[in-house]
């Protein structure tokens, strides 16, 4: 004999009241006739013999202790409580929200990226339940705004948390390119939480939103410019949201970016100095023209981080790297690369 299953919500929690087996999830009630069906078959026809129970009551009692679960910060009971008023009330933006929300805070170290790929795929229906059921204009508003502010927050938490774990860690040089894979694996999807937060809002809501997308435009391109040394595509995307923000906020200028050579700096003590500022026009004007240049740019910008990070302070390391990198810079300069001051180019 199997035990009671739900037929509306596939809880086995189900109790006898009053002469019938009642679901304490979703309510549903079942005669003692069904109740033994479904403890003999595993399945009864729910379509017309059991009746759905007023449900107001049990709803009311979850939102208290979702609330109750939010204000103690306690995200796994908090995720619980809105996963069952989804079931009892699947129209309910702030369930639904923060029931993903929540999940997305929870996991293991490694499984950041496909928490954030989570809440970034939940967010459309999202927005598009405040859409519909929210009719006052200021209202609605509001709640975009709450929403979009839990988003910047939750986005920052994540890439916070797998940038400070990766900085900590003491890779070895075998696997240097695979823990640079990891880190982009997970910190650009939670980049991309507040990207496409902010595109869906103008898309969902129009421009009258334009100051709510811009704060979360504006988070994703801090967080861009914090792995620009792995990921080389600050430019790229800033230029995107530059464009986007401008829209808005005129007065924007999108945060500056010193990405790359990171041993010439170490060595020379400055990002902005005579020497470097050859070997930035070298990366960008030849180097980057060709697609063997731009795998040296990228393996390099695996790597010397990392060397960079262990040794970049020692005698010994700017003592072996100096002489070779004075007489690279010498043959830069005899073929036509300056060492004026320079501003980084797209390419």
């Amino acid at each position: 004999m199997k035990a009671i299953t739900c037929e509306m919500c596939g809880s086995n929690d189900v109790v006898k009241q009053d002469g019938f087996f009642v679901c304490q999830h979703c309510g549903t009630k079942y005669s003692v006739e069904e109740a033994k069906k479904l403890m003999i078959d595993g399945t009864v026809d729910v379509s017309g013999s059991t009746v759905k129970i007023d449900s107001s009551m049990e709803l009311q009692n979850l939102y208290e202790l979702a609330r109750r679960a939010r204000n103690d910060n306690d995200s796994e009971k908090a995720s619980h409580y809105y996963d069952r008023i989804t079931v009892i009330d699947p129209s309910s933006w702030e369930a639904y929200f923060y029931a993903t929300y929540y999940r997305s805070k929870l996991g293991k170290i490694n499984e950041i990226g496909s928490n954030a790929n989570r809440l970034c795929n939940s967010e459309e229906s999202i927005f598009k339940l405040i859409k519909e059921n929210i009719t006052n204009p200021d209202e609605q508003k509001k709640t975009v705004d709450e929403v979009a502010t839990k988003l910047r927050e939750v986005s920052a938490f994540l890439f916070q948390v797998y940038d400070e774990y990766y900085h900590r860690q003491k890779y070895p040089l075998s696997m240097l390119v695979q823990s640079q894979q990891n880190y982009v694996h997970n910190c650009v999807p939670a980049r991309n939480i507040v990207y496409n937060a902010g595109d869906l809002i103008i898309k969902i809501f129009g421009d009258d939103y334009g100051d709510i997308a811009v704060a979360c435009w504006k988070i994703g391109i801090d967080e861009n410019k914090k792995m620009s040394w792995v990921t080389n595509d600050m430019d790229t995307v800033g230029k995107e949201y530059r464009e986007k923000i401008s829209k808005h906020d005129p007065s924007y200028q999108i945060p500056q970016v010193k990405s790359g050579c990171y041993i010439a700096t170490a060595v020379y003590g400055s990002y902005d100095c005579p020497q470097v500022w050859t070997l930035r026009r070298f990366r960008d004007y030849s180097l980057s023209k060709t697609w063997y240049g731009r795998a040296f740019i990228y393996t390099y910008y695996a790597i010397s981080p990392t060397l960079v990070e262990w040794f970049g302070k020692t005698i010994w390391f700017k003592d072996m790297w100096k002489p070779k990198l004075d007489r690279m810079v010498e043959r830069l300069k005899r073929g036509g690369f300056a060492d004026t001051p320079y501003q980084d180019r797209s390419w």
